[in-house]
């Protein structure tokens, strides 16, 4: 007959288990993003929420790779098309599409609108590879999985700083 613990004593499991995992490093701290048909990865931290891409409302005389405004619970939050604004195609709106909310964390109502989540990834698969100086320095730094991948890592405080992210207006 399997032993019987108390609520206290689950919670001392619980407790020990979550600090094991905050001092046990990293592990899948990241979390994969596909646009214009690139991988990147986004801090979890600075990730946010993944919610499916809802109905978005259009804004006049915006840039064209504002994609709108969405309404995410009540709270209004604004689209930025993350391929479109890289210079690529706009994002396809289908099943894997997805907005990830990213301002949340540092005081702005900000998402982008991704072609899919490639899911949680462990910094310990990856090396670093030269930057890309083509891009801004929100996005220059990448890296290499082990399957020789590359993979764009994206700073989520140094976007939402760019002043060409935060100029929707045309």
């Amino acid at each position: 007959m399997a032993r019987k613990s108390s609520l206290r004593d689950f919670q001392a499991y619980l407790a020990g288990r979550l600090s094991d995992a905050a001092q046990g490093g990293r592990a899948a701290s990241w979390l994969g993003i596909e646009a214009r048909g690139e991988s990147w990865l986004v801090e979890l931290s600075d990730g946010g929420e993944i919610v499916q891409a809802p109905q978005l409302t259009e804004v006049p005389l915006t840039r064209p790779w504002f994609a709108g405004i969405a309404n995410v619970r009540g709270n209004l939050h604004s689209v930025t098309d993350f391929s479109a604004f890289l210079g690529g195609p706009q994002t396809p709106r289908n099943a894997n599409t997805r907005l990830l909310l990213i301002g949340t964390r540092h005081g702005s109502n900000a998402a982008l609108l991704v072609s899919r989540m490639l899911g949680l990834k462990n910094p310990e698969d990856f090396v670093p590879a030269d930057a890309d100086e083509q891009l801004p320095a929100w996005g220059r730094q990448r890296f290499s999985d082990v399957h020789g991948g590359m993979w764009h890592k994206l700073s989520v405080r140094e976007l939402l700083a760019d002043p060409e992210f935060m100029n929707i207006g045309t």
